[in-house]
């Protein structure tokens, strides 16, 4: 994948990534489990996906958490977020990962 890391808690090199947002990031889930997405799949709060409001589906993109330094590799399977001044909205899975309870600062990189 070309990725290296010093350790889970650090910003992950990939070569080829492009940086395309920054802004702050939220999480969604628990009253959405099971139900379909604007792509067809059935949300599952437990993987790690997200929804953005215009990066086609299937697009993975890295996603670092500026508060902690921690990321995650999401796949984008849904549409939004539709709160103003958030670029992207995680599933608890991804959100858990980097260290999101709430709302957080991110930079947002496509793979």
């Amino acid at each position: 994948m070309g990725a290296t890391s010093a350790s889970a808690d650090t910003w992950l090199n990939f070569r080829g990534s492009t940086q395309i947002q920054a802004g702050q990031a939220s999480w969604y889930g628990p009253g959405f489990q099971g139900r379909r997405t604007a792509s067809g799949e059935r949300f599952n709060t437990n993987d790690l996906t997200a929804a953005h409001r215009t990066l086609p589906f299937g697009t993975r993109v890295l996603v670092k958490n500026r508060q902690t330094g921690q990321s995650v590799v999401v796949r984008i399977n849904d549409r939004g977020p539709y709160v103003h001044g958030r670029v992207i909205d995680l599933s608890r899975a991804s959100a858990q990962a980097i260290g999101i309870s709430g709302t957080a600062p991110v930079e947002l990189s496509r793979l």
